[in-house]
């Protein structure tokens, strides 16, 4: 029998909140998975019944993301920060630059990473804006011969968002999408790679996941270690080296978890709903609350806003916890206050929080 246990209303920003059905599963089947008389972390990762839980989460992440069926999916370790080396490492020559649209924190270490390893500039930037928006299309510049443009989709820190994605032509197009991924329907045929730490919409952390397009691999260096080449990995499919077991399992129970939600088309339908709880609150304060994003670039996953002073701030966050909410707390480098409501947080959570707002405003107004 299942243990009832208490639920945060969980807004962490990473590892953030999973489905509750996905950890009672989890719950289930740890001790003896599918009648192996073993964890799935004690299996090896070379058996039949392994292979069968890594196949079947490549299988369910090309359903529900769409991704073309040539594409390579890959279960990788090092977080999106390994990432941020290994795609100039293996796509940035010597006789060409990268260039990196810059709309966050993420973007920038993404950019310094890549410094270390070849030519790079900045396509667009709106850091001058306090990052408060995503660029327009028309605002990207970046020469026909360029190795790949690299963007960020959705910045956690200061909770903008890309609503769309441009064509870029013969220019790969890569992107970090660690903290949107699956939050709604994306055109996986527009990018070149897409990589995603799994901690946010997919799973526990510890696993990366990667898209590939095949033809990337012909770009590559081959004059790198061994564990930092793609190929290695599409080659081995993801089983050069012991993945990540618990995690892929994970993220494949969340995966299942998405399909009885309806998919990415139903879950963007929730997200906008969710956001909207909490970005109206924002927007019927007058001046109360203050959001950091402006709003045509809101991002559905992570809304930022500030109060009208640290101190209010600090009693706001105060309260909020002994209301039972978690993750509040803006990030270390900018303060104020955000709220991540990814895919697992419930309409519940949000629907509570909007109440707290509005509540904490008629009593400190």
């Amino acid at each position: 029998m299942l243990k009832q246990v208490h639920r945060a209303y969980n807004f962490n920003a990473g590892p953030s909140a999973l489905p509750l059905p996905v950890l009672q599963k989890a719950q289930e089947e740890l001790v003896d998975f599918r009648g192996s008389g073993m964890s799935v972390m004690e299996l090896s990762h070379r058996s039949a019944l392994y292979e069968e839980v890594h196949n079947e989460a490549i299988s369910l992440l090309k359903e529900l993301y769409g991704i073309p069926e040539e594409y390579h999916v890959l279960f990788l370790q090092g977080g999106a920060s390994l990432q941020f080396s290994m795609v100039p490492m293996n796509f940035l020559p010597a006789d060409k630059k990268a260039g990196y649209v810059m709309t966050g924190a993420w973007a920038e270490k993404a950019l310094a990473e890549a410094k270390l390893i070849g030519e790079v500039f900045e396509a667009a930037s709106t850091k001058e804006e306090a990052y408060r928006r995503i660029p327009q299309f028309d605002e990207l510049k970046y020469e026909a011969g360029t190795a790949y443009l690299h963007l960020t989709s959705n910045n956690t820190i200061y909770g903008t968002q890309w609503t769309d994605f441009p064509d870029t032509g013969d220019v790969p197009l890569i992107a970090d999408m660690s903290s949107d991924i699956l939050c709604k329907p994306v055109d996986v045929s527009k990018f070149a790679l897409i990589y995603a730490g799994a901690q946010k919409n997919l799973g526990p952390s510890g696993v990366t996941v990667v898209i590939l397009r095949p033809d990337m691999l012909e770009r590559a260096s081959k004059n790198l270690p061994t564990m930092l080449r793609y190929a290695t990995h599409v080659k081995n499919n993801s089983l050069y080296n012991t993945p990540p077991t618990f995690g892929i399992y994970m993220l494949g129970e969340v995966l299942k978890w998405v399909k009885t939600m309806g998919g990415t088309r139903e879950l963007e339908r929730l997200n906008r709903e969710k956001a909207n709880l909490i970005y109206d609150a924002i927007d019927n304060s007058n001046g109360f609350y203050r959001g950091h994003a402006e709003p045509g670039s809101r991002s559905l996953m992570n809304i930022t806003f500030r109060l009208q002073s640290e101190e209010l701030e600090k009693k706001f966050l105060a309260d909020a916890k002994k209301e039972g909410f978690v993750g509040l707390n803006g990030h270390r480098s900018v303060g104020g206050c955000r709220a991540s409501a990814y895919n697992a947080v419930p309409r519940e959570a949000c629907q509570a929080l909007r109440d707290f707002m509005i509540r904490f405003q008629t009593e400190n107004a």
